[in-house]
């Protein structure tokens, strides 16, 4: 079953949490000029939690549109595309000079790239699954990460060069190439028509409370499990493929 083409019209209240998420990436943009890291870092984590509510607010109120769909691509691109690139980039690429500039426009086109091919492929995708990584998770996986100190902890350090640089560059460009591949991850939209049960909720609860415990850990293993699932639901899926074929040639 596809999923509804949007109708053309401007609606409020969708369009004014999108403003509210590509104001947080600003923000994060800001943030990361002025060197303030953590703040860039949990400010892309908020634009993360409007995108999620004007998504889920427009599907439950029926209140999708062109408009809105252009628009919510656009800050998208502001609050998962640049301010990322910007962050990652004003931590520890801006060391590496040339390759860490390239690095960071690697992941800021490769986010520009996956908002454009989502866009032509609404109302005729498979909704279960993302085509991609989703520029969101690219966002949370660099953010989190930086929010932690992963890469510049002090026992990747060896001498002149520091192994930071390496992982910071790995991961961006990873993350970008990851997002324009054809890797599947899985979108969790089912979650909107399905009734939640009391154990559902309890889940939720105690996860909500395990996250404000440690919130960077809990995120960055959240969002670096989400990265390497796609790949784990890729490759299970071929192997499913491969599996019916050869049962088909039996026959």
């Amino acid at each position: 079953m596809t999923e509804k083409i949007p109708t053309r019209g401007i609606y409020l209240l969708p369009s004014i949490l999108t403003t509210f998420g590509m104001f947080a990436g600003f923000y994060s943009i800001i943030a990361s000029i002025n060197g303030d890291f953590t703040l860039a870092a949990i400010s892309i984590m908020i634009a993360m939690m409007w995108d999620t509510l004007d998504g889920r607010v427009a599907r439950l109120t029926n209140t999708q549109s062109a408009f809105g769909a252009q628009y919510d691509s656009l800050a998208d691109l502001v609050s998962f595309g640049v301010a990322p690139a910007l962050l990652v980039y004003e931590w520890s690429l801006s060391d590496m000079g040339r390759v860490g500039w390239l690095a960071a426009f690697i992941f800021l086109a490769c986010a520009a790239l996956r908002l454009a091919r989502f866009n032509t492929q609404v109302g005729v995708s498979d909704k279960r699954y993302f085509q991609g990584l989703p520029s969101p998770a690219a966002a949370g996986v660099i953010a989190s990460m930086i929010w932690l100190k992963f890469w510049k902890f002090e026992y990747f350090d060896f001498g002149i060069v520091s192994l930071s640089y390496y992982i910071g560059i790995g991961i961006t460009i990873v993350c970008g190439l990851l997002m324009v591949s054809n890797v599947r991850y899985y979108s969790f939209k089912e979650l909107d028509s399905k009734k939640a049960s009391f154990r559902f909720l309890l889940a939720i609860v105690l996860s909500l409370i395990v996250l404000l415990s440690r919130p960077n850990i809990f995120l960055f293993t959240g969002f670096f499990v989400y990265m390497l699932s796609g790949l784990f639901i890729t490759i299970v899926g071929i192997n499913k493929k491969r599996i019916e074929k050869k049962n088909v040639k039996r026959l």
